[in-house]
Parts: structure tokens; sequence; C-alpha cells
């Protein structure tokens, strides 16, 4: 565990769980927080400082994408705001500090979406609705996933042809930094992505 998560989780512990489960839109029972994530259940213990699936996939995921999840979780619940959604849809480039963040080892593999479902619209659509997702009526195929019950991601598929490569786009609403830091806006968009995947 990092001095990051170990930070996170004593920061957690010491926040009234009324006040966590207003600002982040989750519910609170036996100890633990419960959220939905992709259309899973988790269930978050303080006490613990474990973060587990309440199903077998769900089970799954918290194992194999456990860093991102836990990152992402962890700030999420701490940071939070009881605030509605803008509707205005940003890059994660286009966030704050984002446009030098997002490149390098911190480039979403946005590239392998596209090559898996550049010419398959109904398995990238299938792919959401088994994360959660409502479809969106952007590009050639788009939906909108919950990683975090206030943090939509929305993904647009660009179709390739003999003209262009097939490309996928990923967008927050604008008010995602108002509820995390840039390094965990990252975390939420490499798990979303590596789900897709």
């Amino acid at each position: 565990m990092s001095s990051g998560e170990k930070k996170a989780w004593e920061t957690l512990k010491n926040l009234a769980p009324e006040d966590v489960c207003r600002n982040a839109s989750v519910s609170y029972k036996n100890g633990c927080y419960l959220i939905k994530s992709l259309g899973m259940e988790f269930s978050v213990s303080p006490e613990e400082k474990a973060i587990k699936g309440l199903s077998p996939e769900a089970d799954a995921v918290a194992k194999r994408f456990g860093y991102f999840l836990n990152h992402s979780v962890l700030w999420y619940l701490i940071n939070a705001k009881d605030i509605g959604l803008t509707g205005r849809l940003v890059r994660p480039s286009d966030v704050k500090g984002g446009h030098h963040f997002f490149r390098g080892t911190h480039e979403l593999p946005l590239g392998k979406l596209a090559e898996k479902y550049g010419s398959d619209r109904e398995g990238f659509m299938r792919r959401a609705e088994d994360l959660g997702g409502r479809p969106l009526t952007f590009g050639d195929a788009s939906a909108e996933l919950l990683p975090l019950p206030r943090i939509p991601v929305t993904l647009i598929l660009w179709l390739g042809d003999e003209e262009f490569s097939p490309r996928v786009d990923l967008l927050f609403d604008s008010t995602c930094e108002i509820h995390l830091p840039l390094d965990i806006i990252w975390s939420v968009a490499m798990f979303s992505t590596l789900l897709m995947l």
C-alpha cells in the first residue's frame, strides 16, 4: 500500500459517514460505504482498509484493477461535493494542468479501444451496456459510463473508413476537477478505458 493510499484511508476513516454519503452519493451500512461503479457494486471498509466487489464479476475487477479502483474510489469518497453536473463535456487534457499530464506514461490507451471497436459498433455498445452505460448520440456510437456516482465518462467511437482511422474520444463532465485531483481523474479514465477493453 502506497503512502498516498494509507493517507487516504486515514482521512476517510475520520470523516462523518453522513457527509461522505451525501457528497459522494453513496450509502453506508455495517461500517462500509457501498458504491456503484461501472454497473457493479463495491464495499469500502475504512476499518479493514479494503475495497471488495459484491459480486463475482466485481470481485474479479477489484483484484485485477485494484490500483486504479482503490485510488479512484478512495479519493472520490474523500473529495466529492454535493453538486450537479454542468452537462459541459471536456477532454482530460482540457482540465487544468491536463495538457501536460495526459501524455507519455499517462497517455490513455484509447488507440487500443479504437483498434478493438473500429469496425464493431455493436460490440462497443454491448460492452458499454455490460458496464451499466447508457447510449448517447455522438459520433458513430457513444455511451455514458458511471465509474463513480458523480463522475460520468462519455466514450465516443468514430468508425474507420478508407480516409480515416478509427478513433475513440473520452470526455468528462466539467465538474470532474471540482471533485478530483488531476492524477485521480487520470486513474478514473484509465479504469474506464481498461474495462472497455
